[in-house]
């Protein structure tokens, strides 16, 4: 069976701490997959937002995501806190990539390795729009 790995970049810059809450519990008593995805979601979130951004606005232009990969490395179960890192890296004309990991604040051992893309898109047109210059500068510095 193949399966997903994720090769992190050397440096994943932002940082925060989410609570595992009771309802990211599934039947098997750990983190369900449903939830990580949410969690990732977050994630984004606090990152665009320490540089001003949200998901339909960054310098002028929405997002949405193309695809996402998560690799698990571990359990986690309730009550406990996610240590995550992320980065913003993997610019293409229209989109860019965001690496997270998260950590189990109980055990201190990586449980979660994730990679989303995300696109540049007009929600009015539907359409792909390119990287805006100023976006990808926080970034990609000359």
């Amino acid at each position: 069976m193949e399966r997903i790995k994720i090769q992190l970049p050397s440096e994943l810059p932002f940082e925060t701490d989410i609570p595992v809450r009771v309802t990211d519990i599934n039947y098997g008593g750990h983190l369900g997959n449903d939830s990580v995805l949410s969690l990732i979601h977050e994630v984004r979130l606090q990152l665009l937002a320490k540089y001003g951004y949200d998901e339909f606005n960054i310098e002028g232009t929405g997002t949405i995501m193309a695809d996402v990969a998560i690799q698990y490395k571990g359990e986690v179960f309730y009550p406990d806190w996610l240590v995550t890192k992320a980065g913003i890296y993997g610019f293409s004309r229209t989109g860019f990539d965001v690496y997270y990991q998260f950590f189990s604040r109980k055990t201190g051992r990586e449980v979660v390795r994730a990679k989303t893309a995300l696109v540049f898109y007009d929600y009015k047109l539907h359409k792909m729009m390119p990287v805006p210059a100023a976006f990808r500068r926080l970034f990609e510095p000359e």
